[in-house]
Formats: C-alpha cells, sequence, structure tokens
C-alpha cells in the first residue's frame, strides 16, 4: 500500500500537513519570474470511453492547480479516433468533471477544431524536408523500426522528394487510398534509443465519419502530432500528464520547434493513480460492459467516476482521496482501503442516520396494547442538531434482522436469544420468550415482551448489553437493497497466478440483491443519490437510475469498518 505523502515542512505551527506535489514549487517560480502571468492547464481526454477513479487524479491536478494559483483550466476532447468515439462518452466525460465541482473555462473545445491548422503544419513540415509519405505496410513499418536494443532503419520511401510527398499527402486528403495503405512520417532519427523519435507517424488514412467534423476528413492526425500543438493554440504553460508520457517529450518539444507555433508549453509528468483490487484501462472497462459481466458503464461495482456516484461515493471524499495520495513522481499502487477511508469519514460526518433491516423477522410484542402506537423521535444525526429529528411509530409488531436472534448463540453473543433481553434502538428493551417456526423448522416470527419502564432508561437491577435496530411492521416501507463488494477477487486482477485473464478474477460476490427489506418510514421519500448511515448495516444510497419515491432501492456505499482487512 502507497501511503499518503505529506509537505515535510508542515507542522503544528502552520497548519495541517499539506500532501505533497512538487509542481506547486515549479508553478510558484513561473510566476514570480514573471514566465508566465497566469497559469492555464488542461484536461484532455480521449471520449472512447468513460471517465475511471484514475482520472479523477488528473482532474484534481489541473483543475485544483490552476484553482490554487488563480488561473484557468481546458477541456478538450483528444477526438483524433472517431471510430472509438461517441457523443454518449462525451456528455458523460462533461457531467462527471462538473459533479466532481469543478468549471472548465470557455466553451469545451476538441481538437479536431484545429484539423485544418494541423494539416497545413504537416504541409509545412513536408516543405522542410522534416515528414515524408511512407507506403510500408503495418507489419513492414515494425520491421523497420528495430527494437529497444536494435535501432531501426530507414523505410525505402523516406528521400522522396518534397514534390512527391505533397502529392501523395495531398491524394491521401483526397480520399484516393484505402485505409492504412499509406501514412505520414516525420522524419528525425530511426537510430534514436528513444523509439518514439523514430520516425513517428503523424497521419493515418481512416475513412471514418467523425462525431463534429462529420465527412470532411479521411486523414486524421496521431495523438503525439496533434497534442503539443493543441496545447500551443490554446496558450498552455504547464501541460501536465502521467509519467508514461514521459518518453513522449521529446517528440512533444520537436514538434512545437519545427513548427510556427504561437507558444511552446512546457510538459510534466507525475504518476498515475494505481488502486489495487482495480481496473482502469478503458479497454478492459469496455469489454466488461459489452461483455455483460456488469450492467453497463455505471454499475457500481465499477471504477469509473459514474459508478461511484451510483454506489453513493462523494465528490468530496474522491477530491479527499487524491489530496491524500498526493502528486509526485513516483509510482506505487494505492490500497482500496484508503479511498473507503476517505468515504466512510465523509459519510460518517455528514450522512442521516436510519434504520432498514435486510432480512426481516416479525416480532409481536405480546404485552404491548394492540391499538396503541407511540410516535418516536430519534436524532438524524448523532452530532448534527441542525438536521432535525425523524418520527418512528412503535406498535405491537415490529421487523428486527433475522441475524439478530439465534436460539443457540456462540460465546459473547449480544443480540437476542431465548429468555434474553435486548434494547431496541431507541426505545425499549425487550426479552424473547418464544420462537414461532415453520414446517421446516424455520423461525418466522418471535413472541416477545416489553419493559415499559425502559424508554430512554436503562432497567432496574439488570444490565442489558446488547442493542439492535428495528423497523415499525406497519408503518415500514418495503425496499430492495443491493449489497456491493469488490469486483475483483485479486490485489491485482491483471496478473494473479491463478488467472489466464483478468476476467477470471471477478467476485462472484460483488453484488447481492436482497428484495423484501423494510425501512423506517422517513426514508419512503429518499430522493435518488440521498445516503444514509444504516445503523449496524453500512452506508447506503438511493439509486440514480432505479429508486422511485415509496419504492425505494439502495446500494451499500461502503460497510461501516474494513472487513477486507481482517
Amino acid at each position: 500500500m502507497s501511503k499518503p505523502t505529506v509537505d515535510p515542512t508542515s507542522n503544528a505551527k502552520t497548519g495541517p500537513a499539506v500532501p505533497v506535489n512538487f509542481l506547486r514549487p515549479i508553478i510558484q517560480a513561473d510566476l514570480d519570474s514573471g514566465k508566465h502571468t497566469q497559469i492555464v492547464t488542461r484536461f484532455p481526454p480521449e471520449p472512447n470511453g468513460y471517465l475511471h477513479i484514475g482520472h479523477a487524479k488528473s482532474i484534481c491536478v489541473n483543475f485544483g492547480l490552476a484553482q490554487e494559483f488563480g488561473g484557468v483550466t481546458h477541456l478538450r476532447f483528444d477526438d483524433t479516433n472517431p471510430a472509438k468515439e461517441d457523443q454518449e462518452y462525451i456528455d458523460a466525460i462533461e457531467s462527471d468533471i462538473k459533479w466532481l465541482g469543478f468549471e472548465w473555462s470557455g466553451e469545451v473545445r476538441y481538437a479536431s477544431q484545429y484539423f485544418d491548422q494541423l494539416h497545413d503544419w504537416a504541409v509545412e513540415l513536408i516543405k522542410a524536408g522534416k515528414a515524408y509519405v511512407d507506403d510500408l505496410s503495418p507489419e513492414q513499418a515494425k520491421e523497420y523500426r528495430g527494437s529497444l536494443t536494435e535501432p531501426g532503419k530507414n523505410s525505402p520511401f523516406r528521400d522522396r522528394s518534397v514534390e512527391e510527398n505533397l502529392d501523395w499527402f495531398a491524394r491521401m486528403k483526397a480520399g484516393e487510398f484505402a485505409d492504412g495503405a499509406r501514412v505520414l512520417r516525420a522524419k528525425i532519427d530511426m537510430a534514436s534509443p528513444n523509439m518514439n523519435l523514430r520516425d513517428p507517424i503523424m497521419y493515418r488514412i481512416r475513412h471514418a465519419h467523425h462525431h463534429q467534423t462529420g465527412d470532411k476528413w479521411c486523414i486524421y492526425p496521431n495523438y503525439d502530432f496533434t497534442h503539443g500543438q493543441s496545447d500551443a493554440i490554446e496558450g498552455i504553460t504547464h501541460s501536465i500528464c502521467t509519467l508514461e508520457f514521459e518518453s513522449h517529450r521529446p517528440l512533444y518539444d520537436w514538434f512545437l520547434d519545427a513548427l510556427p507555433v504561437p507558444a511552446h508549453p512546457r510538459q510534466y509528468e507525475f504518476s498515475r493513480l494505481n488502486l489495487n483490487y482495480t481496473i482502469t484501462s478503458k479497454r478492459k472497462l469496455k469489454q466488461l460492459v459489452d461483455e455483460k459481466h456488469v450492467l453497463g458503464w455505471d454499475d457500481p461495482r465499477m471504477s469509473t467516476l459514474s459508478g461511484f456516484r451510483r454506489r453513493g461515493y462523494t465528490p468530496a471524499s474522491i477530491r479527499n482521496f487524491c489530496d491524500m495520495v498526493g502528486t509526485n513522481r513516483s509510482d506505487g499502487v494505492v490500497d482500496f482501503g484508503m479511498l473507503e477511508f476517505s468515504i466512510r469519514q465523509d459519510l460518517d460526518q455528514n450522512a442521516p442516520r436510519a434504520m432498514c433491516v435486510l432480512r426481516p423477522l416479525k416480532v409481536v410484542i405480546t404485552n404491548y396494547p394492540e391499538d396503541q402506537v407511540e410516535n418516536l423521535e430519534l436524532p438524524r444525526h448523532p452530532q448534527k442538531e441542525e438536521l432535525g429529528v425523524r418520527k418512528l411509530p412503535f406498535a405491537r409488531e415490529i421487523y428486527i434482522d433475522h441475524d439478530d436472534f439465534m436460539e443457540e448463540p456462540p460465546k459473547g453473543y449480544k443480540r437476542l436469544e431465548p429468555t434474553g433481553e435486548v434494547r431496541l434502538r431507541g426505545s425499549y428493551v425487550i426479552r424473547a420468550d418464544e420462537a414461532i417456526k415453520d414446517a421446516d423448522g424455520n423461525i418466522v416470527e418471535l413472541r416477545c415482551s416489553y419493559d415499559p419502564e425502559t424508554l430512554g432508561k436503562n432497567p432496574e437491577g439488570r444490565k442489558v448489553k446488547g442493542v439492535i435496530h428495528w423497523v415499525p411492521a406497519a408503518a415500514s416501507v418495503e425496499c430492495e437493497v443491493r449489497l456491493y463488494d469488490r469486483l475483483f477477487r485479486s490485489a491485482n486482477p491483471e496478473k494473479a497466478e491463478d488467472s489466464a485473464s483478468f476476467l477470471d478474477n471477478i467476485n462472484p460476490e460483488s453484488l447481492q440483491v436482497l428484495t423484501g427489506c423494510r425501512a423506517e418510514p422517513s426514508l419512503g421519500n429518499a430522493q435518488p443519490e440521498d445516503r444514509f448511515q444504516f445503523e449496524r448495516e453500512g452506508y447506503f444510497c438511493a439509486d440514480i437510475k432505479d429508486s422511485k419515491p415509496g419504492a425505494p432501492v439502495f446500494n451499500r456505499t461502503v460497510t461501516l469498518r474494513d472487513s477486507w482487512g481482517q
């Protein structure tokens, strides 16, 4: 587990420790020196899937630094591969960023807005003898590229004349050739130890309809040619990305140096968020969805932001988690428990309390008057009087959880047992007198008696250790409860020894659906995304899609305590 990193200069005199972010002093120095008067960052997702928890760190870094230093952040979609992109993903990404609590500067931007300029710059590189059209097949190109230990070799088409290259590139743009027939490559160094500088591809032929530009283009620029130039056009000052792009930085700079761009941004890399028990590959997340291992991108078991949102995670808990992890250049794996700690901390402070019986067992209190109902008042939160109270009717018939009664309990059991007593939360002490069973010997009802002198006070002459939750039988609301757990059994689903595929590591117990649960009356009007602590059960959220007034559906966000470490 990676421990959260904090600024070692922080102490009790200066305030709480601040999570480490090595970019802070860099940005401060740039502002102090006058290199920049305002910082401009960007978040540039590809619209080929939903955002996941790893993206949350990048969002918090880019938007957070801009906010901290009085700058702005652009949202720019890197839409250079229309075959894998969709408006659904664009809409979801925008929604997730807003949900996290961030706003981008100006209108949403698209790399495709710069396609004309990028094309013109490609032509300039051809005219300068720095780009050429290559006819090698993908298999041949791979062979010519060499390896990490062997230099590449020049393509036989590398020395075409400027005129030939301009003609071939124009014919590519005109749609004369099939997909993959030719590419435009930068002419750099096929012997470079940096594989990214071995004449990288700038343009590919793709006869695909684009969601923004329609059928205007059949050639599309590659990421490395698009990204830096888009940053320059937008005046990005600090181009912040993850460490896997460190080896791309020389190419990022090569294009900027070779072209008459309006600015020269600087690229900085930080370690990506690696979270155990989690998959963050968009390709594999899409596979989970397409093959129906989960119920969509927003399935609460998914590592997507929409999945975490539907499960009941709060924006504040995810932002706090990203702060706890810190921003540095050291790769490591963060324990999922840290994320769960963050949401427990948030919900413990802010979620109203309520009672819900997941596995109802009917209890008849035989000495309680049949026609009597008492409206008890319980606090909505033990530390927040401003949240008020909720009313809970107490009557002769109630429900408790099946697990709260055992005929032959183990040592240390502090719930209900034959002739034993427990306190009902916020109510009376009851004693189990008789268990009613069906023909198969299953307990279907309890007959109990209550002590009328124990409302709000302890019984005289005896000590009652256990406290259990309950709901009134008549006034309770029937609901569905979905118990979610981690989607994968192994800490590293992709490399588990007993698995040929990450799919082999799917946890078969990751979802348990309970129907016929009974919730206290106040939960009948729960709105989608309302969050609660179900006493003794965990933290729950009313489902965004399926929960309706009068027929709520609750998703378990997290248990009250970490059970995975036990």
